[in-house]
């Protein structure tokens, strides 16, 4: 007994060791690219400079979340693959992206997506929407900290306080030294971390388990637990589908397209987060289902996490069928997870506050980009303190729950921005004020379909009686459908009260689809810049996969084999890409580099 205490005791020093590295890690990549952030264009979007790989591995990354590890893991393990719905609806959203929008976004050649909101809708929307979305996002980022430490402190039994102050101030770190250069190049690597582990863990299922025998003896049915309707089912994965589409193609979203060297790359971005999401949908929730079939008791061997426990299905697989160590670089990935939505939130936050309040409402227009520069970095940090102190304040309560209290609200306005900013570039012809009014209308339609129109309410009227899944997901259902029509209704009927622009929002408006409509072209070549980020985030890749490499020489319980195949697979992915980043950081013969 003594001794098993023991090596618990080695795993998890272990396991904390390889989490504090990677943070050391990514602290190393906001001092790599400090120098890159001279100007309020360089600091909020990279100058629009960055490679299509960068730019699409931050876009994929904003959209996933350390959710994906443990709400959407405690999802398939209690349901299977049902869950999967919601990320191949991020797959096909960012397809739309590449079809229709992300060009049309780059070329909007604006610094924040507000800058987009403000040519396209006017000055009143460019207000209305900044402080609709920079206050609550700023409040959730310190919701996914503090949910972060809660994980965290039950694998580690580690202080959630000590948890939020520490990730917090390194989140800030990041942002503040290298602006969005590093915020873009952090989630590059945490995007092959994620990526690297994932592909291991889906490994180690075919390899102990298989993938046929896991779908097979997984003890719930895949599709139909607690279903009696499974037509309910069907418009369910429809309308999430219908949401994440939204999600991906708005005009808030833009700014992670906005950092793209020019209109290819940003096409090329889109295309990459669509392949990544999709890849991922076949990976991510196996292991917590060979969870299930594995029979681990996860309230016992995750007491503090009380009803949550479900959330460490995916964890459990680690810690229970792969090496020592492992569980540390999956820890790193949920890190990884939660610090690429709140440094790319942070950055974005602080530029719309920065560019689209200070200056406009503050300095009315004469702000110098000096000024801009310290003005920005000075709201980073402001924005940075508000986070960890949300995140403190929130583990802090013992009985009302703020946590479902800003999800509430984030899902009562979600829908209602998401329209007109969604077909911002597809409806020219309404009213500057159909926007906000459309968000006005649309919290009264999430109201009714959450307070009035409940499952209880419908099942009563038609006089049929829902299970408490299909209770839940027939709220999301009506909501979503009263805003498809309804909400969306409404946009499409301010066009009535269409009677033309003054002159100046006439000619600001025309401006604004030309330059969508406008391709931007980047110099033929190889520019400076390009081998630049090549070389230095290779050089970090292969520094990463090299030190997982030597991993195997961690003591094993049961031997070293397992223990060098996933060692070898993780450092092998990521070492791999490391490599040839480096290799086409130099110039070809023959090839244009441009200064």
């Amino acid at each position: 007994m003594e001794n098993e205490l023991l090596v618990s005791l080695l795993e998890r020093r272990v396991d904390f060791a390889l989490v504090v590295l990677y943070l050391v890690f990514i602290v190393a990549i906001g001092l790599l690219f400090s120098g890159k952030s001279n100007t309020p264009s360089n600091y909020f979007r990279g100058g629009g400079k960055l490679l299509w790989w960068m730019t699409g591995a931050s876009a994929f990354m904003v959209q996933f979340s350390a959710w994906t590890f443990t709400g959407a893991a405690g999802k398939a393990y209690n349901d299977g693959l049902a869950v999967a719905v919601i990320f191949i609806g991020n797959s096909i959203g960012y397809f739309v992206s590449f079809l229709l929008v992300a060009e049309m976004f780059r070329q909007t050649r604006c610094i924040t997506p507000v800058d987009a909101i403000r040519r396209r809708y006017g000055p009143v929307n460019e207000q209305f929407f900044t402080w609709a979305q920079v206050p609550l996002g700023v409040i959730q980022a310190g919701i996914w900290l503090n949910g972060l430490a809660i994980f965290t402190s039950a694998v580690f039994g580690i202080s959630i306080e000590w948890t939020i102050v520490i990730t917090g101030m390194i989140v800030m770190f990041v942002s503040l030294t290298g602006g969005a250069w590093a915020v873009v190049a952090s989630d590059y690597v945490q995007m092959l971390v994620i990526m690297a582990i994932s592909i291991t863990a889906t490994v180690f299922v075919a390899a102990e388990f298989g993938v046929g025998t896991v779908i097979a003896e997984f003890p719930n049915d895949l599709l139909t637990n607690d279903i009696n309707y499974f037509g309910l089912f069907v418009v369910w994965a429809l309308m999430s589908i219908s949401k994440q589409i939204f999600s991906t193609n708005n005009m808030y979203d833009a700014s992670r397209y906005l950092v793209a060297k020019d209109s290819s790359h940003a096409k090329k971005a889109a295309l990459l987060a669509s392949v990544l999401m999709f890849a991922g949908t076949f990976i991510w929730f196996l292991p917590p289902m060979a969870t299930a079939v594995m029979g681990v008791d996860l309230a016992a061997q995750y007491p503090t996490l009380g009803n949550k426990a479900p959330d460490a299905a995916y964890l459990a697989f680690v810690d229970f069928a792969m090496p020592v160590g492992m569980v540390g670089i999956m820890m790193a990935a949920l890190f990884s997870a939660t610090m690429s939505s709140m440094d790319s939130g942070l950055n974005r936050s602080a530029g719309i506050m920065c560019m689209n309040f200070y200056q406009p409402v503050i300095k009315r227009g004469r702000a110098t980009d000096a000024e801009l520069m310290v003005v920005g970095k000075v709201i980073t940090f402001c924005f940075g303190v508000v986070i960890v102190l949300v995140g403190l304040f929130i583990s802090s309560l013992k009985e009302i729950s703020l946590f479902d209290i800003m999800l509430q609200m984030g899902s009562l306005i979600q829908m209602p921005i998401l329209i007109p900013l969604f077909l911002a570039v597809f409806v020219k012809k309404v009213p500057d004020w159909a926007p906000w009014a459309t968000v006005l209308v649309g919290v009264g339609v999430s109201l009714l379909s959450k307070y009035v129109l409940t499952s209880d309410v419908l099942g009563g009227i038609f006089g049929v009686e829902f299970t408490s899944r299909e209770g839940s997901d027939l709220v999301f259902i009506v909501s979503m459908a009263l805003h498809l029509t309804v909400t969306t209704g409404f946009f499409f009927f301010t066009r009535f009260f269409y009677n033309g622009l003054t002159d100046r929002r006439h000619d600001e408006v025309d401006a604004f689809f030309e330059d969508i409509a406008t391709p931007v072209v980047s110099e033929e070549g190889v520019s400076q810049t390009d081998l630049e980020q090549r070389n230095k985030l290779g050089t970090l890749a292969m520094i990463y996969g090299g030190t997982i490499f030597l991993l195997p020489l961690i003591p094993q319980p049961d031997g070293r084999t397992a223990a060098v195949l996933g060692f070898a697979l993780v450092g092998g992915i990521v070492l791999g890409i490391g490599a040839l980043l480096k290799l086409s950081a130099r110039p070809k013969a023959g090839q244009r580099v441009i200064p």
